[in-house]
């Protein structure tokens, strides 16, 4: 349990979220271009993560697929399909998620 709260992975994850944290404009009750940080990349390290999670969630997705098709020969066509459309799901929600990082 502790050598998995460690790991390089976890480490990552809680680096980049405390970057997108601190680099995200302060919320106050001032005027909106008062409160603006002077270097804004809150997108960037969103358009980041979300690229990052895309790729990890692909690879996951086709290793499996890959594994199983190795496991049963037999039905490596009907995993294939799967793997193709859950691979253009993950590639649908990445488009939308950098649509909605990137604010324009």
């Amino acid at each position: 349990m502790i050598r998995s709260l460690f790991s390089a992975r976890t480490l990552v994850a809680v680096a980049a979220v405390a970057v997108t944290f601190i680099c995200a404009d302060v919320a106050s009750a001032q005027e909106a271009a008062a409160s603006r940080s002077l270097i804004d990349l809150t997108a960037s390290f969103g358009v980041g993560l979300v690229v990052i999670g895309a790729a990890l969630g692909i690879s996951r997705l086709a290793a499996a697929a890959y594994e199983g098709m190795s496991r049963q020969p037999e039905v490596a066509g009907s995993i294939q399909t799967a793997m193709i459309i859950a691979a253009a799901l993950i590639e649908g929600f990445t488009f939308y998620a950098l649509f909605i990082c990137s604010g324009k």
